[in-house]
């Protein structure tokens, strides 16, 4: 008797959710194998389970920038005084801004603006430069490259200045006087008073002083907390906070790019009255490009991201509006402020790429994770929700949409590209290290990629460095992918706890490669997605959250699909839910339902329905939960929650009669 006989003839017997078993079985044993691939099973007249999306038999990849000096391999060259570390070539932290050299030239290509240093190997004594810090005295100065760049740079600050209120003078005041690591633990929103207690941290500083018209007024607190073995519940958080910071300073940059503070530039530029005792009386020392506090506040927010990635956009959203408080303090540029991003993130990457620092992420991590729940009375499966429990009027970053839209403002600032918007994206060495404990279930490689799919475009005034730290959108990158090229195989392993259970993506994906889902955890879409080469879920849950949830392309279930969007889900190609998948829609109104525009072939599982936002039909009510180009087979099982139903199978729709 021949497998073709046997397979025909001894179905017939069968019910349908053992006809699909006993088909796969037997293809096995012919050979075969019993995962469907790239053929249709024919299991019992017109019932065909169609073959899952392709396979596109490639994976993305972001390699390293070619010819490069990595900054993570050369940060420690971020210094003054010494000959080897001043020049664009020899100094990482000077090589990294270069971009400004477009719109700016020094007056000598050295870090030598106050700084003096002997002659070393080969390498020439560094003499003071001539330059004053003081623009258009009569002294040398430096070369304005792009006039229309340096002027909206310039005026922006003016305009900003001329139209400031007193509250976003306080609080332009409060992030200059006070510690920086201080500042930004608000970002962490109801978390802000636990992180502030577990590591001691405190102010002086909290409003504007009476004679701050003729005293310096500085901050006595200590900034960041306590660390070491004197905090020992939150110490090596405390010290994550410092180590991230090693070789971070912005004075190197300030010395060789020596270009003056807006105020400076413009007396239309107001400082803001309370800082006006902060001004340094020694400007040929005092250049603004780079932002000093805006690149420590972007370092220290990026350190409690990674301690903390629950509040990961909300802290890289605070660190971006210390960095605007520096303009509305008439302090510093736009492009200062934006060079200070740059630079900091460049720096808190190699801090924690560091293999010698490895122990200690792992120890600030686990630390700040164990006592945050500890002092918030939560858990490990509610800290997540708690972090994002306040609404606005408690967390100034509780509106999700808003940071978003002031984050991509704040790398900016409304420039205008000067140079070619098309150059594809690359990602610097070791920057996938920002992502780590933010996206955990992707690999080094996946990060990598997620980087490159949510750069920004090229061409703006700074940001086209040679490694690529000037174009990372982390605000999107938290986000994960931006575009999906290949295979793409996202294995979520929900025993790991955190982001391993659940995440959500919010971009909206587009390319031509294939989504598969792995593993137990769930993984939510909530984009306005139009990537084509489909989806396949073989374990775990794909949640759509948004009507394209699913791009472009066919959906192949052998798990749990769940369908919790505002209105309809669009799916423009195939739907096939094998007898080990699960099929939940939430519906918020009889409207809601599943569409599909090709055929939706369901070979058995479980289907479940469900109600939202107070949405509740009437018994007697027929809804239709899925409409389709044509739809075949059935489910194994139908739930509704609160009814009975009847359901009934037409060519192209399933209808659900409910009942008491």
């Amino acid at each position: 008797m021949t497998s073709a006989y046997c397979l025909k003839h001894c179905l017939k017997r069968l019910p349908l959710a053992l006809m699909i078993s006993a088909a796969l079985t037997l293809m096995a044993c012919g050979g075969g194998s019993n995962t469907v691939a790239t053929d249709t099973v024919v299991v019992e007249g017109p019932l065909v389970i169609p073959a899952p999306p392709a396979d596109p038999g490639t994976v993305d990849s972001a390699p390293v920038p070619a010819g490069v000096p990595a900054f993570v391999d050369n940060v420690a060259s971020n210094q003054r005084g010494d000959a080897r570390y001043a020049t664009l070539e020899t100094n990482a932290g000077v090589r990294v801004l270069s971009g400004f050299l477009a719109i700016w030239q020094p007056l000598t290509l050295i870090v030598d603006a106050g700084v003096t240093a002997p002659a070393v190997d080969n390498f020439p004594a560094v003499v003071t430069s001539k330059w004053t810090g003081v623009p258009n005295d009569g002294t040398p100065d430096g070369t304005i490259l792009n006039r229309a760049v340096h002027d909206a740079n310039i005026n922006y600050v003016a305009s900003l200045t001329g139209k400031r209120t007193p509250e976003q003078e306080l609080a332009a005041y409060l992030d200059d006087r006070r510690g920086k690591g201080y500042s930004v633990t608000d970002g962490l929103g109801p978390l802000t008073a636990a992180w502030r207690s577990a590591a001691q941290q405190t102010t002086s500083i909290t409003a504007i002083p009476a004679d701050a018209g003729t005293v310096l007024y500085n901050d006595s607190g200590n900034n960041t907390g306590v660390g070491g073995t004197a905090n020992t519940s939150f110490g090596n958080a405390v010290d994550l906070l410092s180590l991230i910071g090693n070789n971070g300073s912005t004075e190197p940059a300030k010395r060789f790019y020596k270009y003056a503070r807006p105020y400076r530039w413009s007396s239309q530029v107001i400082v803001a009255p309370s800082l006006v005792p902060a001004k340094s009386t020694t400007p040929a020392t005092d250049g603004g490009f780079t932002s000093g506090h805006s690149a420590e506040a972007t370092r220290d927010v990026i350190a409690m991201a990674y301690m903390v990635p629950e509040r990961f956009q909300e802290l890289l959203s605070r660190g971006l509006e210390l960095g605007e408080n520096r303009i509305m303090a008439g302090m510093h540029s736009p492009l200062d402020v934006m060079s200070g991003r740059i630079q900091a993130q460049a720096v808190a990457a190699a801090n924690l790429y560091d293999a010698a620092n490895a122990a200690k992420k792992t120890a600030a991590y686990a630390q700040a994770h164990a006592t945050l729940i500890t002092q918030t009375n939560t858990t490990a499966d509610s800290f997540n929700a708690y972090a994002h429990s306040a609404t606005a009027t408690t967390d100034r970053f509780a509106d999700y949409a808003s940071n978003k839209v002031n984050y991509l403002r704040r790398m900016t600032y409304g420039f205008a590209p000067i140079a070619a918007t098309n150059v594809a994206p690359v990602v610097p060495k070791g920057a996938e290290v920002l992502l780590e404990t933010r996206l955990p279930y992707l690999s080094d490689a996946q990060r990598r990629v997620v980087l490159k799919t949510t750069a920004m475009a090229s061409g703006y005034p700074v940001m086209d460095d040679a490694e690529g730290w000037g174009r990372l959108n982390l605000f999107a990158a938290a986000d994960g992918y931006g575009s999906f090229v290949g295979n793409v195989i996202v294995n979520m392993d929900a025993t790991k706890g955190g982001f391993n259970i659940m995440d959500i993506w919010r971009n909206d994906i587009n390319g031509s490669g294939k989504l598969s889902k792995l593993g137990s955890g769930t993984l939510k879409l909530a984009g306005n997605n139009s990537w084509t080469g489909g989806t396949q879920i073989d374990a775990g849950t794909i949640e759509a959250n948004s009507a394209t949830a699913f791009g472009n392309g066919d959906v192949y279930s052998g798990a749990s699909v769940v369908v919790n969007t505002a209105g309809n889900l669009s799916i423009t190609g195939k739907y096939t839910q094998l007898a080990s998948g699960a099929l939940e829609i939430n519906l918020r109104s009889a409207q809601s339902q599943m569409q599909v525009g090709s055929t939706v072939t369901i070979a058995g599982g479980s289907l479940r329905i469900r109600f939202q936002n107070g949405y509740k039909p009437s018994v007697g009510d027929t809804l239709t939960v899925i409409n389709a180009g044509s739809l075949k087979g059935k489910f194994t099982s139908i739930t509704v929650d609160g009814y009975t139903a009847t359901p009934t199978y037409t060519a192209t729709s399933l209808q659900l009669k409910l009942t008491a």
